[in-house]
């Protein structure tokens, strides 16, 4: 697994081994930030079920100014940690080693991008929009981007947010959502 383009380009990145985490592939990935971008001039992007980080790695490649990556698994945590410090710009990146309920209590300010690649997925979405929404946590111009299984059927409609784009690679599905 690598940075796909911008800044850290090329770089590899480091993955979890086992099934606690499925880390995206290279070409979902590439084909989620042209989907969204392809590039992007600032924003605050919120990866609220971070794995090995590879989503907001890319997003701050591409872009971003700043990362909020929330992980609760220990293991997935040091491997996050060893692909931020790849990029050499650690001031960018924030880790919150807590699972994604706790940290939705925590955050502060809004985001312009939020990736949400949660282990139950329909589900959590749901809940998860409909809790960054309320708290006030969403930018107007926001972009929701969902990875599930292709199975996974999303609704329309989540909070004030409809599906503005969805493709299937694979197994994988994205789902994004704009205001």
């Amino acid at each position: 697994m690598r940075v796909v383009a911008g800044d850290f380009g090329g770089r590899p990145l480091k993955t979890l081994e086992g099934k606690t985490t499925r880390p995206t592939t290279d070409k979902v990935k590439g084909a989620i930030f042209n989907m969204i971008g392809p590039f992007f001039d600032g924003g605050r992007v919120l990866d609220l079920f971070s794995g090995s980080g590879s989503l907001a790695i890319e997003a701050i490649s591409r872009g971003m100014s700043s990362a909020v990556l929330v992980e609760k698994d220990r293991r997935a945590q040091a491997i996050i940690q060893q692909n931020i410090k790849m990029t050499k710009s650690e001031k960018q990146f924030q880790l919150l080693k807590m699972d994604a309920a706790r940290a939705l209590t925590q955050l502060t300010g809004q985001f312009d991008l939020v990736l949400l690649d949660p282990p139950y997925a329909k589900e959590q979405i749901v809940a998860n929009i409909t809790q960054l929404e309320e708290q006030g946590l969403l930018a107007e111009e926001v972009m929701l981007v969902c990875e599930t299984d292709k199975a996974v059927d999303l609704p329309e409609e989540i909070s004030n947010f409809g599906i503005w784009k969805q493709k299937t690679y694979g197994i994988s599905k994205v789902t994004v959502y704009v205001r």
